[in-house]
Formats: C-alpha cells, sequence, structure tokens
C-alpha cells in the first residue's frame, strides 16, 4: 500500500470495499481498512463509487482518504505504543470517550493537525509535541 500515486493509494480503499462487500476474503490490510471503514457510514456511497471519486481532489480536512489512513496509523500506534505512551493516552481517551471510536478520533484530530504543521514548517513530526499536544486536549475534555 505504500505509494507516491495517489489514484493507486486510493484504489487500495476502494477495492477493499468492494471485496468486503461481495463477502470476498480480505488480506490482513484490507481487513484493517474495512474496519476503519465500516465505523465510517458517511463515506460508504464514496467507497462505492469509484469512477466519481478516485481523482476527485479533497481539502485536507475534508479528505475521507486522509481521515481513514489517519485512523489506520493511529491504531497502529496504539498496538506498537510507538510513540512510547500513545496506548497510555488511549487509553485516557476510553475512559473521558468509552465508545473506542470517539477515543480514537482525539488521536487521529491531533496527529493530523501536528502532520500539517510539520508540513507547513518542513519538519518532521515531534512525537514529544504529539504526546504533549494530545495530553491537554485530554485534560480540557
Amino acid at each position: 500500500m505504500l505509494t507516491d500515486d495517489r489514484n493507486a493509494y486510493r484504489r487500495s480503499f476502494f477495492e477493499a470495499w468492494q471485496k468486503h462487500l461481495k463477502h470476498l476474503p480480505l488480506e490482513p490490510l484490507e481487513a484493517q481498512l474495512v474496519s476503519v471503514m465500516q465505523a465510517h457510514p458517511e463515506y460508504h456511497a464514496l467507497l462505492a463509487n469509484e469512477k466519481q471519486f478516485l481523482t476527485q481532489a479533497f481539502e485536507p480536512e475534508e479528505n475521507p482518504f486522509m481521515h481513514l489512513s489517519l485512523h489506520l496509523a493511529v491504531r497502529e500506534q496504539i498496538q506498537m505504543n510507538r510513540p512510547n505512551g500513545i496506548t497510555s493516552l488511549y487509553q485516557q481517551a476510553l475512559a473521558k470517550f468509552p465508545q473506542s471510536h470517539a477515543a480514537e478520533h482525539e488521536l487521529v484530530e491531533t496527529l493530523g493537525r501536528l502532520l500539517w504543521q510539520a508540513q507547513q514548517n518542513g519538519l518532521p513530526p515531534d512525537e514529544d509535541v504529539y504526546l504533549e499536544t494530545l495530553r491537554e486536549a485530554l485534560a480540557q475534555n
């Protein structure tokens, strides 16, 4: 799935969704994609229409593929506890937002802002800033 080709990347979402709809066997990464997509019914019509949405431009904050990708990234971070401490912060989010999807969104939103800021500054994302920003967001909610 690692590619610089936006359309090839998006196609992996469309293909996984179609396999899911047809009850075909999924590869492990496809199963992860489908799990995230199932939690986002607002994207189901889009995912069923590759022809219309494969090449469509989206604003970053409205890009469904970016949003779904951030969920995948956060799930991997939690599973690996990388950056160190993220799993504990996720557990704190779960205490505030008992539904795992809502708790994940706290991390997704923070990660999205951090990545955008790093890109704007031409710097790599700072894990310490990510964790501290997440701590602050959880303290406020």
